[in-house]
């Protein structure tokens, strides 16, 4: 038998968010359109922490211009040319950084580099690692400088 690890209820509400993430940017559905789309696209859809998943995807949509603006700070191109999924990506870490300081920084930027390699290109994960690391040093200073 293998030893494929079940995914926590968390993690599948992180990964259905950048799905909706990604829709958003280029249909601009509202945050119910894109939950019921998502209802009916996928199929294990219950298994996730529904109320995880709606006030991620809220969040991350209602807080979008901002949470833009502090991820553009620390990209090495304009914010529009980086791939979607990324994009996504960095959307929902850069609002767990900013709304959810009960999950660690290190915790946030583990699970985005695996939704970027679930998601994104080949070598995007190390992207979204290299913005997020200088990110957690400005949102989470605190968290960041402290020792182990």
């Amino acid at each position: 038998m293998s030893q494929v690890q079940k995914k926590s209820a968390r993690r599948r509400s992180r990964e259905l968010v950048v799905q909706g993430l990604y829709q958003w940017q280029f249909t601009d559905h509202d945050t119910l359109n894109i939950e019921l789309n998502l209802r009916d696209e996928v199929e294990d859809f219950n298994k996730c922490d529904i109320p995880m998943f709606k006030s991620l995807l809220s969040g991350c949509i209602s807080n979008a211009e901002t949470l833009k603006e502090e991820i553009a700070a620390f990209l090495d191109r304009p914010y529009e040319e980086i791939s979607p999924v990324e994009r996504s990506v960095l959307l929902l870490a850069t609002f767990e950084f900013s709304h959810l300081l009960d999950v660690p920084y290190r915790v946030v930027i583990n699970e985005a580099i695996e939704l970027a390699k679930t998601f994104g290109g080949t070598d995007g994960h190390k992207y979204v690692n290299g913005v997020l690391d200088k990110l957690a040093a400005k949102l989470r200073a605190n968290e960041v400088g402290a020792p182990r």
